[in-house]
């Protein structure tokens, strides 16, 4: 940790595609670092590449942000800082830093091939590294391709990464890398070097895709005579099979489970545990209580499987806590316009869903009169007569039960009484279909409360005309 300075983290997307549950990880434990060490965090949206940046990925990812409740304390843009880059390009370029290369793509992929033809490390050879300054500028004038190129020395990098350790790397073997496109169009590994000591940042915390940029980067902090932030590469996301994290598995988009009905503080939660876990074997924690307890020396090393099943276990213990009016308000969006839940309706199924998405097919018995097979009446194949014998039985009990008592407890006790306990089946299953049409919905004394006697009268009458034993 940084004793006398105070923690500055960053979270620097790029606006090409929609907000990633990988990057939505990284943004959260850029987030919970900065609050357990009282710092702050900085939201850097990462444009320069002109042709593949778009509003409404930057729209994506702000609002993503804002859902799991992560708000930033400083905003950037690289677009607005072109001017800023130019000025730390030229500085390298007039020190002998940075130089032009004029190499041709097609000229560089036989350098490339030659290299991995003879067991090498495929790396720029240098072929533009010592060009007179009179043939740059000749070549510049005739409107040459080109790009920059930082002189990488022939050093050894060693850092201690916050997660992983020491890590060193022999910088022999990368050759020159390109830091722009030009004065005006930098790339990744310069950008991100200026903006981290300009923004102040103390500790990056990032992928361990981005362990190879890290060496690069040092050399041009150096170079420019900045201090250099301490690093923490945490693992990748991983396939249940340990493959990439991709769509061919799951969504990868956070919008997608948020438009599925994920909640925000389950999602947190989740990717809280995807490469962190808190010392004590917990499993459902808020940010309050992971932001006390979050340290990210320990943070795993291997890949962090992203398992569905936890999630929707997660997610439904979430949904459980949530009181009946915060329920029916969640799930306004996933039910049709015309439909309401009641109270007695959303206790009925609060506790059997995983996500809010899935609260339509189970109330929809509760808003149109149920079609189902009369067959689905039978319990274990048994005759439909006893099944339309069991209802007319049933509904001699519910008519004879005063409309202001007619609730669930005292519904479920009278009627569990006049039923021998091991052939209860015999009347709960059909009337049970009766009042829902499905073979799985919430229990009939649950719907019979719901739906009030009336309805329940209604719906059992209806059934036992299905059977078509009108005269038992």
């Amino acid at each position: 940790m940084t004793a006398s300075k105070k923690v500055k983290v960053r979270f620097a997307p790029s606006p090409t595609g929609l907000l990633h549950v990988g990057n939505a990880r990284t943004a959260l434990f850029n987030w919970i670092f900065a609050r357990a060490n009282g710092g702050t965090f900085v939201l850097r949206i990462e444009d320069t590449d002109t042709a593949r940046s778009k509003p409404e990925f930057e729209k994506d990812i702000t609002e993503g942000l804002e859902w799991l409740g992560l708000g930033w304390d400083e905003y950037y843009k690289q677009s607005e800082r072109t001017n800023i880059y130019r000025e730390y390009l030229e500085k390298l370029l007039g020190e002998g830093r940075i130089y032009y290369c004029f190499c041709a793509k097609d000229e560089l992929e036989i350098q490339r091939q030659a290299m991995l033809t003879q067991g090498l490390a495929p790396k720029y050879v240098g072929t533009c590294r010592n060009l007179d300054k009179e043939e740059v500028k000749k070549r510049l004038d005739r409107g040459d391709e080109h790009v920059l190129r930082f002189r990488i020395p022939e050093t050894k990098i060693e850092f201690k990464d916050m997660v992983r350790g020491r890590i060193s790397f022999d910088t022999s073997i990368m050759g020159d890398v390109v830091v722009a496109r030009d004065l005006d169009n930098p790339l990744y590994n310069f950008a991100v070097v200026i903006d981290d000591a300009l923004n102040e940042i103390t500790h990056v915390i990032r992928g361990e895709d981005h362990i190879s940029n890290t060496p690069k980067q040092i050399l041009i902090i150096n170079a420019l005579g900045f201090k250099v932030p301490e690093f923490g590469h945490v693992p990748l996301i991983l396939n249940p099979d340990r493959s990439k994290l991709s769509k061919r598995f799951t969504d990868t988009a956070l919008r997608d489970y948020k438009d599925d009905g994920y909640l925000a503080p389950a999602m947190v939660n989740f990717l809280a545990f995807l490469g962190w876990h808190p010392k004590e074997n917990k499993d459902v924690m808020n940010i309050d209580e992971i932001v006390k307890e979050f340290d990210i020396t320990r943070a795993q090393k291997g890949g962090a499987v992203f398992d569905i099943e936890k999630l929707n276990w997660l997610n439904s213990s979430y949904i459980k806590e949530l009181d009946l009016e915060e329920f029916i308000k969640a799930t306004e969006k996933y039910i049709p316009k015309g439909w309401k839940l009641t109270p007695a309706m959303a206790e009925t199924v609060r506790g059997r869903i995983e996500k809010l998405s899935e609260v339509k097919n189970l109330v929809d018995f509760y808003f149109e009169l149920p079609e189902y097979d009369p067959e689905l009446l039978r319990w274990r194949g048994g005759p439909l007569k006893d099944s339309a014998l069991h209802m007319k039985e049933t509904l001699e009990f519910l008519r004879s039960v005063p409309e202001e008592e007619f609730a669930q407890a005292k519904l479920e006790k009278e009627l569990l009484s006049k039923l021998p306990k091991e052939s209860r089946g015999d009347t709960l299953w059909p009337v049970r279909v009766a009042l829902s049409g499905k073979s799985a919905s919430p229990g009939p004394f649950e719907i019979m409360g719901a739906i009030g006697k009336k309805e329940s009268i209604t719906r059992i009458e209806e059934a036992i005309k299905k059977t078509g034993m009108l005269d038992i």
